[in-house]
């Protein structure tokens, strides 16, 4: 299975790709900017180059004696005349006292009887650094107002995505059991106006199918529950009142108990219902390991199974009462019903955990399905199939784990709580948009 890709925040999404645009820029810019201030500058030096030749060759014409300042300029007579020549060379500059690189240019010139060569030099290291001067100061500019800008760029987008970000917390809070309609801003910007008014409008048809829904429900398991009652109380009449032959004797009471059986399957779909649609909100703090020895002695008299409690630690959990009693008894009817003659039944509570263990003949052969709605290994044991599954869904609204396990011929169920129990309450499920 592939692990889940690490999501990034909407502005630390902008951010970083404005980083990374931005830095991109200036090395692009920052590279171009060399390249071009080079030539510039290589071009000023070539310029001043021949500047300097053209004013000596004009004074080599008028007659004047040539002049040398080594090792910047140089005229010595040659013995016939050359190309020009412009080129970087390195020499030992006295006043220095070490190599340096020059640009160099080199050019003849016949004045009178005679033919000079000219060469003229110029400190290329001191191009270089006021190259290097421009860069730094470019870079550090650029840096300064890069910075400057994201701070802007990020501020500026926190503000305009706030409309969007109060949405969304408002979705986040939004329940289906709150009253009061989705209170939301109507913005400047087109998009987010539009955003906010499909969003009230489809909160608003999912509560009013939320009411509809919880209505048929209720509706539907009052319209069964009544009938059903009053079949039992008929069947109940027929077989106290008149007389009847074993084998009418035999089908009521299979009608008796298939009715029983309906009626506790309508009870337990509606408490299902109930429990996904968070219509049990008073939590408070429970004892579950005195609970779990009250019910213990509630089924030591409707069951010749022997049950233990090993109480290791004390289970306190934050919950409603009625589900807690629920949890409670569906782990133990259940342990009592598949138990075999082979042991006794045995429940444990811890700080965290609430283990219930009950010998068995063999491991349950779809492990992975037994907490799901109307599931039976077997159906030789009469169970709606909904027990398990009820006691998932309260472990599941709570945020506790349980899971099973066959270890050494047992049958063991465990719940967990994660982290201080104490301090777990259910949170109000959020409307799936």
């Amino acid at each position: 299975m592939d692990k889940a890709r690490k999501k990034t925040g909407l502005l630390q999404k902008t951010s970083r790709i404005f980083v990374m645009l931005s830095f991109l820029l200036m090395c692009c810019s920052t590279v171009v900017l060399y390249f071009y201030v080079r030539h510039i500058l290589q071009q000023e030096i070539e310029e001043e180059l021949y500047a300097i030749t053209d004013r000596i060759e004009t004074s080599l014409q008028q007659g004047e004696a040539p002049y040398s300042m080594p090792p910047v300029i140089e005229v010595v007579e040659a013995a016939a005349t050359g190309q020009k020549i412009l080129r970087d060379t390195l020499l030992y500059d006295d006043t220095q006292g070490k190599m340096e690189l020059f640009r160099e240019l080199v050019s003849f010139r016949t004045a009178g009887n005679r033919t000079y060569r000219i060469t003229v030099r110029d400190y290329v290291l001191e191009s270089q650094k006021i190259l290097a001067a421009i860069i730094f100061s470019y870079v550090l500019i650029i840096a300064l107002v890069f910075i400057l800008l994201f701070y802007l760029n990020r501020a500026g987008n926190a503000y305009l995505w706030r409309p969007f970000f109060e949405t969304l917390e408002k979705i986040g809070n939004f329940s289906l059991i709150d009253k009061e309609p989705l209170k939301l801003q109507d913005p400047d910007i087109r998009e987010f106006s539009q955003l906010n008014k499909q969003v009230k409008t489809l909160t608003e048809k999912v509560r009013d199918d939320y009411r509809n829904l919880k209505q048929f429900t209720e509706d539907v398991s009052h319209e069964l529950q009544t009938p059903l009652s009053i079949i039992q109380m008929k069947v109940d009449n027929i077989i106290n009142s008149a007389p009847l032959s074993d084998e009418q004797y035999k089908q009521l009471t299979s009608i008796q108990k298939d009715i029983k059986r309906v009626t506790q399957m309508n009870k337990g779909l509606t408490l299902l219902t109930k429990i996904e649609n968070n219509q049990f909100n008073l939590v408070r703090e429970i004892d579950l390991s005195e609970m779990i020895r009250d019910k213990i002695a509630d089924f030591e008299g409707l069951s010749n199974d022997k049950i233990e409690l090993v109480c290791r630690d004390t289970l306190v959990v934050k919950m409603d009462y009625h589900l807690a009693e629920i949890l409670c008894n569906n782990l133990i009817s259940n342990a009592i019903k598949h138990c075999s003659d082979t042991g006794n039944i045995r429940v444990e509570t811890t700080f965290l955990t609430l283990t219930v263990i009950n010998p068995g003949d063999r491991a349950i052969v779809h492990a992975d399905q037994v907490f799901e709605r109307f599931y039976r290994e077997n159906n030789s044991v009469r169970s709606t199939g909904l027990g398990l599954a009820i006691v998932k869904k309260i472990c599941d609204l709570y945020q506790f784990d349980i899971a099973y396990a066959f270890v050494k011929n047992m049958h063991v169920f465990t719940v967990t709580v994660p982290g201080d129990p104490v301090l777990l309450s259910v949170k109000t499920p959020k409307a799936k948009l």
